[in-house]
């Protein structure tokens, strides 16, 4: 695994405040909505999109998108793809929006029109998601391997597993009753990149599809932070799953970067509702 190159320091405010200045700009919103409806765009696709704007203007739009976390680049051979990040809109949610509001939901699906043009959160065969978190890499991999991190964060599910490549990984509901998931761990570098499949049990459709995977890789960070990247792909044959993940990874990541931060889950653990 690649190590991070240069480090920046990362702390509420400053995420807010890039967020809130990326999203300001019709353009970028327009590049957001692009990306919202098409993941995985290079430069000259997007560039398309924008057909007033120079090649420059839109790279110069996208690295401000990619400074505040709402873009995530990755590069292939010679090509870089972008692919829509919604984590920091949940934390913006979570922090300034939900306290204001009686209805959490209803405050979200207003956001995320805003965000989306009205759209509906449309099932993609890739969906890439960034969050840093202030812990570091063994924490946060903790987290992703320890029953007692996850059933705070993951909608009470408890997991059991060795962590250790070729072993099994295993999500149990909260009282232990039923077996929400039964993976196998294809990857483990500790505590850099965790690669697991992904077949949901709880629902019996769901289960019946091709098994997806997920990719989660801790990059530590200045500052005592990490970058945590989650990517859910080989989902082509799994559309069911995949509707069903799509928009749920960026409410996962916001409660586990809340509990590590603070000590106190986002919501109430035993909710087993959504996402696993």
């Amino acid at each position: 695994m690649s190590r991070p190159g240069k480090m920046r320091t990362y702390t509420w405010p400053v995420v807010d405040d890039q967020v809130f200045r990326a999203l300001a700009d019709p353009t970028r919103r327009l590049l957001l909505d692009r990306l919202f409806e098409q993941e995985g765009r290079t430069l000259s696709d997007l560039q398309t999109q924008v057909p007033t704007m120079t090649r420059f203007g839109v790279m110069k739009h996208l690295r401000v998108l990619e400074a505040a976390g709402l873009v995530v680049a990755r590069k292939v051979g010679r090509e870089k793809y972008h692919y829509l990040n919604p984590v920091p809109v949940q934390l913006i949610h979570d922090r300034w929006v939900s306290k204001f509001t009686e209805s959490r939901a209803a405050a979200l699906t207003a956001l995320k029109a805003g965000l989306e043009g009205g759209h509906t959160m449309a099932a993609k065969p890739e969906q890439v998601y960034q969050i840093f978190i202030k812990a570091t890499p063994e924490r946060v991999w903790d987290a992703i391997t320890r029953p007692e991190f996850t059933r705070m964060y993951f909608h009470g599910a408890q997991v059991e597993t060795t962590g250790e490549a070729g072993s099994p990984i295993r999500y149990y509901s909260p009282d232990r009753s039923s077996l929400w998931g039964d993976d196998t761990i294809l990857e483990s570098d500790r505590p850099r990149r965790l690669v697991v499949t992904w077949r949901a049990l709880y629902d019996a459709e769901l289960a019946a599809e091709e098994p997806s995977r997920v990719t989660w890789e801790i990059e530590p960070q200045e500052g005592g932070f990490s970058k945590l990247t989650v990517t859910h792909d080989q989902l082509e044959g799994s559309p069911k799953t995949a509707q069903n993940v799509s928009g749920g990874w960026m409410f996962i990541l916001s409660g586990m970067k809340t509990y590590l931060e603070t000590g106190q889950p986002l919501r109430d653990p035993h909710l087993a509702t959504g996402t696993r």
